[in-house]
């Protein structure tokens, strides 16, 4: 006797597999990230929010840089975006050991790639080193530009460097990483700490398309001052794209602030701000989203977290659900 199972309930059944499986991976769900004004958006057009997390500096938590931890994150955290920040100057970074940094950093595309969410690139630096820098992006554009997968982030944090240092830096880059890949997202940091994205608003970088400008928060330290700032820029028409951010103060310590946190989050979804939270680490720090001690290969229970990766899996679970 044949089964009675009626073809639109086939049909129904196979489009919620397939709709299921597109919200486990955003490139294929989004494709290719354009700007359209102020907007992130995918290449049918449609605004894009991206929420991940980042992993913490490369040389000091290198061990979390492997491909079955980005799997977890993207298939149980439901990060549509995580950020490989390579660490640069510290001992054990870039300038140190450039081969093997390279290597922590391209594992994690690889695999970024493979799960089919977006990854950014970040030049984890507090201070300019243009020479190194154009050498390495135009290495990342030459291995992984053709990807859809890939956004570069030019300058972590600016800390003493003035808005023009740093807009003279990144075209540098912009020209390198666009002479090779003619599209993918670019981000482009603000001095003081990527706090002061009022000075890029006033004096923008043109001529280039897809260029967005990042701000950090700590909602322990900054409130609605920084916003402002955001605000600002948003409307001198620049688009806005929070690469790090975490519920503490800004020293990485202190109690978590969730009255203020919450701001910030209802602030970005109330823009269609992308939001990436540090950290994936195991420091003794309230940033840290991991207990010391656990596997850096993913699996985590909820008693292998910190109270900040607790509530970090918990918003990022929530925004992919809200995104269906």
């Amino acid at each position: 006797m044949k089964p009675k199972f009626k073809l639109k309930t086939a049909v129904i059944f196979l489009g919620v597999i397939i709709s299921f499986n597109l919200q486990a991976q955003p490139v294929k769900l989004h494709g290719n990230l354009s700007i359209q004004g102020i907007q992130l958006t995918d290449e049918h057009g449609k605004p894009v929010v991206l929420n991940g997390v980042s992993y913490g500096w490369s040389n000091w938590w290198s061990e979390f840089y492997n491909e079955k931890s980005v799997a977890w994150l993207a298939n149980d955290w439901k990060c549509d975006v995580i950020r490989a920040a390579m660490g640069i100057e510290p001992d054990g970074g870039y300038i140190e050991k450039p081969q093997w940094t390279k290597e922590k950093i391209e594992t994690v595309i690889k695999a970024a790639i493979k799960n089919n969410i977006y990854v950014i690139i970040d030049w984890h630096s507090h201070n300019i080193r243009l020479p190194e820098a154009k050498e390495f992006f135009a290495d990342m554009a030459t291995k992984y530009g053709k990807n859809p997968h890939v956004i570069y982030e030019l300058y972590n944090e600016p800390v003493k460097d003035s808005w023009t240092q740093v807009k003279d830096y990144s075209i540098e880059l912009i020209k390198i990483i666009r002479a090779i890949d003619p599209d993918n997202l670019i981000l482009v940091g603000s001095p003081h700490w990527d706090q002061d994205i009022n000075l890029a608003a006033d004096e923008p970088i043109t001529g280039y398309k897809n260029i967005m400008y990042t701000c950090h928060f700590y909602a322990g330290t900054h409130g609605q001052s920084l916003r402002d700032k955001c605000d600002y820029a948003i409307k001198k028409g620049i688009p806005v794209f929070i690469s790090e951010s975490a519920g503490m103060e800004a020293s990485g310590n202190g109690p978590i602030n969730y009255a203020e946190w919450q701001k910030w989050i209802d602030w970005c979804a109330s823009n269609k701000i992308s939001l990436v939270t540090w950290s994936v680490s195991a420091k003794r720090e309230t940033c840290s989203m991991m207990k010391q001690g656990v596997s850096p290969e993913g699996n985590w229970k909820e008693t292998d977290l910190q109270e900040s990766g607790i509530k970090t899996r918990e918003l990022l679970r929530k925004q992919a659900e809200s995104q269906k």
